[in-house]
């Protein structure tokens, strides 16, 4: 379904019609998103495992998790999501698969689970919780991992400097109109997003991926306003 913001005045919220056309969105919203993701698995297979466990924070509809549930029988994957409507659209997605858990949490109270994770999966999720939990929730995540446990990391940031973040998101408007949204559409976007929404520079996040006690940080992607790291434990 296609991505079409009629809700003039309200605020961004995982709701049924972002669910319902969720993939729409990425594909149309985020530059260069087919490679992102493409290696995001290949990195993610360099260090999975049989009988490994992955936690998927803000799995949404589960589409990170998909096809490596799909190919990786013998591995476990959890995903905790927060929306009622992305859940219930993840569950009817893993139904027939015994090796996959999706489960309803908030990612502002911390994570108790009974077995060490081997990889962690935030794809564009962070950037959605408040700036001063942050940091307790990658400490968090940091306390999941197995030793050398491996942590994907893709937020939007903003850029280095003012002139240069907007440039960065002049280039990316015109990104989104190419890309069929119209001008009204994407300032309606821009309106419900803010305080939704509140990226920070690459800079910062790689600070706080070190301040949460990884001892390897490396971007493996970007572009624009938005990146991707690997972090070890």
């Amino acid at each position: 379904m296609k991505d079409k913001n009629t809700d003039h005045e309200k605020k961004f919220t995982f709701n049924d019609n972002v669910t319902s056309c969720f993939s729409d969105m990425l594909e149309r919203s985020i530059p260069s998103y087919q490679l992102m993701r493409e290696l995001t698995y290949r990195i993610i297979e360099k260090y999975l495992f049989s009988g490994c466990v992955v936690l998927d924070i803000g799995t949404s509809t589960g589409e990170v998790i998909f096809p490596l549930a799909k190919k990786y029988k013998n591995s476990h994957f959890i995903g905790l999501e927060h929306s009622d409507s992305m859940i219930k659209n993840a569950k009817e997605r893993f139904k027939d698969y015994k090796n996959v858990d999706i489960r309803k949490h908030d990612l502002r109270e911390r994570i108790f689970l009974s077995e060490e994770v081997d990889i962690i999966i935030s794809s564009l999720t962070i950037q959605f919780t408040p700036i001063e939990y942050r940091l307790q929730i990658l400490k968090n995540l940091n306390d999941l991992l197995s030793d050398k446990g491996v942590f994907i990391f893709i937020e939007k940031v903003i850029g280095a400097s003012a002139i240069l973040n907007s440039n960065l998101v002049d280039i990316y408007y015109n990104i989104k109109l190419d890309n069929g949204y119209s001008y009204e559409e994407i300032q309606r976007k821009k309106l419900a997003l803010e305080g939704v929404l509140v990226p920070v520079t690459a800079k910062w996040n790689e600070e706080l991926l070190k301040m949460s006690g990884f001892t390897q940080v490396d971007c493996f992607w970007r572009c624009l306003n938005f990146s991707g790291w690997i972090a070890i434990k």
